[in-house]
């Protein structure tokens, strides 16, 4: 039996995200796999690369063939440069961490000299209240004057 490690196709269309899978030749592009060992979402920027290094560095020892796709990946990671015995590529881009938005949002409303949204709410709060307070205390001299 000969066996690929190959891409397998997910995502909708113009979106797609693929598994890296160890499968029989002879399979469909995106049928049955005998292990998944990856994946690769070449929309994200930079492109989302996860390979298991052990389980790739395994089907490779076994005889495994990468197709063209899949040797360029593995290239990038280095599991093909660890498996003929080659030095290590550089190592990949990693995207930017984002930024926290309530922090932006609470050093932008500082800077504006304008109060928070959290503070604009119990303020609120206090006001409303206030005002059942001073219903409750019109109302409770009418109920003592008849009784």
């Amino acid at each position: 039996m000969a066996v690929k490690i190959k891409l397998k196709r997910l995502g909708k269309i113009r979106s797609p995200h693929y598994r890296i899978v160890v499968a029989d030749s002879r399979t469909r592009r995106d049928g049955r796999a005998i292990e998944e060992i990856g994946l690769y979402h070449p929309v994200q920027n930079p492109s989302r690369i996860e390979v298991n290094s052990e389980r790739a560095q395994y089907w490779l020892s076994v005889g495994a063939q990468p197709t063209e796709p899949v040797l360029a990946i593995l290239k990038l990671t280095g599991d093909w440069q660890a498996h003929k015995g080659l030095p290590a590529p550089a190592p990949l881009l990693q995207p930017e961490p984002k930024a926290d938005k309530r922090a932006l949002f609470e050093a932008l409303a500082k800077d504006t000299g304008e109060e928070s949204k959290g503070e604009a709410i119990t303020q609120k709060a206090k006001k409303t209240d206030k005002k059942a307070d001073e219903a409750a205390d019109a109302a409770a001299p009418a109920e003592s004057t008849e009784a």
